[in-house]
């Protein structure tokens, strides 16, 4: 079980003179799931991205904690599992040669037991040495998840998790995200009732447009 809080404090974000959220402040801890939700261009993946430290706030701040260890922005990659339709992979690799490429770039082991796992959850593992430009987009969006779990992450931040799914491919993603729930601090940005369904708070970005 781990003990990881996000705090955002007094959050604003314009992009030009255009305001997409001001003065959000809240509290994520561990074994919880959270929305983050709002109609398309709402900012939601703005908001997502801040957190995970992948842009900056026009004011404000996110604060990460890991019991009572502040993790500095240069450390969130290894605390940081993150799953979205605009992340890269690369085609002319495999799906397992991407894993340890990227394990490579993250300087950790990779972990075979623990990728065959997830291949075998997620309902690749008989395509794990296929090279990826033959994926359809249900199945790129599978291997994302196995990229965000592989280093055991305490937080999770899933962008439309369920870009692109089918029913099985959504039923697998939400078996894991409750399977995360139990040690992790998972939060999801969506639109999709079905996926807001999982969360037991949500913040609706409407209400920071002013």
């Amino acid at each position: 079980m781990t003990d990881y809080s996000v705090e955002l404090n007094n959050l604003t974000k314009y992009f030009g003179r255009r305001l997409i959220f001001n003065g959000i402040s809240f509290n994520f801890t561990s074994q919880n799931i959270y929305g983050i939700s709002g109609p398309n261009g709402s900012g939601k993946s703005t908001l997502v991205k801040i957190i995970a430290n992948l842009n900056s706030a026009t004011k404000g701040k996110v604060v990460h904690k890991s019991g009572e260890k502040l993790i500095e922005p240069e450390e969130l990659h290894n605390y940081i599992g993150f799953v979205s339709p605009y992340l890269f992979l690369y085609d002319e690799f495999t799906a397992e040669e991407n894993l340890i490429h990227s394990s490579r770039i993250r300087g950790i082991h990779y972990g075979k037991e623990k990728a065959d796992h997830l291949f075998n959850e997620l309902n690749l593992f008989d395509r794990r040495n296929d090279l990826v430009r033959g994926y359809s987009s249900g199945m790129k969006q599978r291997l994302k998840f196995i990229f965000a779990l592989l280093h055991e992450p305490q937080l999770l931040i899933f962008d439309e998790p369920t870009s692109n799914l089918d029913a099985t491919g959504k039923e697998a993603v939400y078996s894991i995200i409750k399977n995360e729930l139990k040690n992790n601090l998972v939060i999801i940005a969506s639109n999709e009732e079905t996926d807001l369904s999982l969360c037991g708070r949500v913040i609706e970005l409407e209400q920071f447009k002013s």
